[in-house]
């Protein structure tokens, strides 16, 4: 996309990049999507980028960063290739080399976001500058985040109905699955939220926090980025409240059922004693030939067990 400064603004293939290479005018924004590496790594380092900043874009895994080059800018963003509501996401590395007349984007898979501006207010924010351009593709890129977000606050709080009324260990399950989800997010965020600290602290070239326009936009994306944070934060200690809550909640059903069972092990111990001490096989036991002796001691055995029932009752163990 070329802004040449005539008031049109185009969108093409390399023939527009060979045209701002040789006259230099206007503003100039590049997106590279799925290229060769070794073409893609000659084609930014012959627009003046460094190595080492080229070589950080094209890492499969790094994390989120902002360095400060000769002539331009350099941020290394975490985006999205696809979120829900269930917090399944595929992130991908969008790398920002942002000057004062051109952007280069590259990710290896589509952007929703810079998607999204290209098509929809690529132009317009072109217009306004590389820099401004960058900080708009990391908000678009922050609300897809921030709206999964959002409906994923509705999913927790019917899992918490459930988990009160029928708790079960699908739930739980669901539920570790979503914390070990937020720990990854959370970290994320408050990578880009140390970003947006930077920024705010520091003059870059194009990205200038004490220029009025750049300065509002760079406060607005921190603003967003602290609240995914804090959203990220808050998610995961109500789900982890709710797997601690589910554990006390099996544990203290699990001791009353183990207190029914002692109490009746208490009961028929004593009644097993006297049961195998008359049941021994001795020819001369006193009591063996009283007359009513049978009775005797099943009134003995029903005593004790009335009598220990009585007493786990007024100790509340049942």
């Amino acid at each position: 996309m070329l802004d040449s400064g005539e008031g049109g603004v185009r969108t093409g293939g390399t023939e527009l990049l060979i045209e701002w290479q040789r006259h230099r005018q206007g503003k100039f924004w590049l997106d590279i999507q799925e290229e060769d590496v070794t073409g893609e790594r000659k084609l930014l380092e012959s627009m003046g980028l460094h190595a080492l900043a080229v070589q950080d874009a094209q890492r499969d895994r790094h994390p989120p960063k902002l360095e400060e080059f000769d002539g331009f800018t350099f941020v290394l963003y975490r985006g999205i290739a696809s979120f829900n509501e269930e917090l399944e996401h595929q992130s991908q590395n969008i790398a920002f080399f942002v000057s004062d007349d051109f952007l280069v984007t590259r990710h290896p898979k589509p952007a929703v976001s810079i998607e999204k501006l290209f098509t929809d207010q690529g132009a317009a924010l072109l217009k306004q500058g590389p820099g401004y351009l960058a900080l708009r593709i990391m908000h678009t890129s922050a609300g897809l985040y921030l709206d999964a977000l959002l409906k994923f606050e509705e999913r927790l709080s019917d899992i918490e109905d459930s988990l009160m009324s029928n708790g079960n260990d699908d739930i739980m399950r669901e539920l570790v699955t979503y914390r070990t989800r937020l720990v990854k997010l959370r970290r994320l965020f408050n990578y880009h939220r140390n970003i947006t600290d930077e920024l705010r602290s520091e003059e870059y070239i194009a990205l200038n926090c004490k220029d009025d326009t750049m300065g509002h936009a760079i406060t607005d994306l921190h603003d967003r980025f602290d609240r995914l944070y804090t959203l990220a934060e808050i998610f995961y200690s109500i789900s982890g409240d709710l797997i601690d809550g589910y554990i006390s909640i099996a544990s203290h059903q699990l001791n009353r059922t183990m207190q029914v069972l002692t109490v009746i092990t208490a009961i028929f111990v004593p009644l097993g004693f006297l049961a195998g001490l008359y049941g021994m096989n001795f020819e001369y036991i006193p009591e063996l030939k009283i007359e009513n002796g049978y009775f005797i001691l099943l009134a003995a055995m029903g005593s004790i067990a009335v009598g220990l029932l009585a007493l786990f009752r007024k100790i509340r163990w049942l």
